[in-house]
C-alpha cells in the first residue's frame, strides 16, 4: 500500500515556548494581525505571552479580538479589512478552532484582496498569508492541519473554506490550559478523540496516519479518569494537547468522517458545541459498522477493555439534552447523505436510513 505524509508546520511544544523561540517569528512579514477571541487570551496570558515575544522581536502588531464561537464568513471579511487599513502582512491566531481557523481564512482573504465572505468558499486553492498558531484548547488540532471551518450563515451550515492554509508555526504550551473550565475541557477532549477515531476508521488510513493515531490515542487514555472526574493536573492538560495535536496531523491526512458531517448540523441550528456535537453521536456511529474489527482496535488502543465500557465513558462525557423533533432530524440526515466528502471517507456503504437511525437513537427521539 502507497502512504504520503505532509505536514509543513514547525511545531515548538514546552512551557514557555513562544519567548524562548520568539526569533522565530522574524521574516514573516513586517506587521503581525493578532486574532483572538475576547476574552481567554487575555485571562490565560497567551495574548501577552505573543505580544511581548513580538515586542522583543521588534515587530509591530495589531489586535482584532471579536472572533465569535463558530466564526462566520461576514467576521473573517470584517478581521482582513482591519488588518488591510492596519498594513498587516501575516497572522498569529491564538485560542481554540475558532480564532486558528479564522487565523487561516483571514490570512487567505489578506493574500488576495480581491476576495470577499461570500466569495472565499470553493474554487482553486489559494496561498495565504503567513499563520502562526497559539492554540489554548486541547481539542481541534487546527495548529497542524489545512483545514479552516468557518459558518456560512447562507447556507445555515459549517464549511471547510476548501484552501490549503498550514500554519508556519505552532506553539504549543500546556499552561495555557491550566485554568480552562471542565465542561470546555471534556468538550475539546472529545472533539480530539473524534478527529484520532474518525482518522482511524477510514478509508484514507494508512501507516503513518495510524501510527499517530495510535500514540495519540495512548494519550487521551491517560486522562480518562481525569476527564470523568473533573480534576485536571498539568501532566493531563499537556498529554490532551498532545492528543489534540496528533488527532490533527492525523486528519491532516485523511479528514474526518461521518459524526463531523452530521455534527456541524447540531452546532448550526442547536448551539451544541462542536466536540459535544461529535461525541454525542458516537456511541451509535461506532455501532454502525458491519465489520467491527477495527472498532474493537480502538479499545486496546484507548486502554478500555470492551465496547461497554467504552459506551460508558462516552455517554458520561456527553451528556446533553438536545430539543429536536423527528422532522429536523430528517431534514439533517438528508442533508448529510447528500454530502459526498464526509460519505466518501466512511469505510462502509452508508445512505440516509443508517445516518437518520445514528442520529434518532443517539437523541433519543
Amino acid at each position: 500500500m502507497m502512504s504520503s505524509f505532509f505536514m509543513p508546520t514547525k511545531v515548538i511544544i514546552g512551557e514557555n515556548c513562544i519567548d524562548a523561540n520568539s526569533h522565530l517569528l522574524k521574516g514573516l512579514g513586517s506587521k503581525a494581525l493578532i486574532v483572538t477571541g475576547k476574552r481567554s487570551a487575555k485571562l490565560n496570558g497567551s495574548g501577552k505571552d505573543v505580544e511581548d515575544a513580538l515586542r522583543k522581536e521588534n515587530i509591530p502588531f495589531v489586535l482584532f479580538d471579536q472572533i465569535e464561537e463558530n466564526p462566520s464568513l461576514e467576521t473573517v471579511e470584517k478581521a482582513r479589512n482591519f488588518g488591510l487599513k492596519e498594513g498587516a502582512d501575516f497572522v498569529i491566531g491564538i485560542g481554540g478552532g475558532s480564532p486558528i481557523d479564522a487565523a487561516k481564512a483571514i490570512a487567505v482573504l489578506l493574500k488576495n484582496t480581491d476576495l470577499t465572505g461570500d466569495t472565499l468558499i470553493g474554487g482553486k486553492s489559494l496561498e495565504a498569508s503567513p499563520v502562526v498558531a497559539v492554540p489554548t484548547t486541547a481539542g481541534t488540532g487546527t495548529e497542524v492541519t489545512q483545514y479552516s471551518i468557518l459558518t456560512d450563515h447562507k447556507a445555515q451550515t459549517k464549511k471547510n473554506i476548501g484552501h490549503t492554509v498550514f500554519p508556519r508555526i505552532a506553539y504549543l504550551d500546556a499552561k495555557y490550559m491550566l485554568d480552562m473550565p471542565k465542561n470546555i475541557t471534556v468538550h475539546t477532549a472529545v472533539d480530539a478523540l473524534s478527529h484520532l477515531v474518525e482518522s482511524y476508521l477510514n478509508v484514507k488510513s494508512n501507516e503513518i496516519s495510524e501510527a499517530l493515531v495510535e500514540r495519540g490515542l495512548e494519550y487521551w487514555g491517560n486522562c480518562v479518569d481525569n476527564l470523568l472526574g473533573g480534576f485536571f493536573t498539568y501532566e493531563c492538560r499537556k498529554d490532551l494537547m498532545l492528543a489534540s495535536m496528533l488527532g490533527g496531523m492525523a486528519i491532516a491526512q485523511t479528514g474526518t468522517s461521518l459524526p463531523h458531517g452530521m455534527g456541524y448540523a447540531l452546532t448550526y441550528h442547536k448551539g451544541v458545541p462542536h466536540g459535544l456535537a461529535n461525541g454525542v453521536l458516537y456511541v451509535h456511529y461506532l455501532r454502525c459498522f458491519k465489520d467491527q474489527a477495527k472498532v474493537q482496535r480502538l479499545h486496546k488502543l484507548i486502554g478500555v477493555k470492551n465496547h461497554d465500557e467504552l459506551e460508558k465513558i462516552l455517554t458520561a462525557l456527553c451528556l446533553t439534552d438536545i430539543k429536536v423533533t423527528d422532522e429536523e432530524l430528517q431534514q439533517y440526515a438528508q442533508e448529510m447523505s447528500a454530502n459526498q466528502a464526509k460519505l466518501q471517507n466512511h469505510p462502509e456503504e452508508i445512505g440516509y436510513e443508517e445516518i437518520y437511525h445514528i442520529y434518532k437513537a443517539s437523541l433519543n427521539i
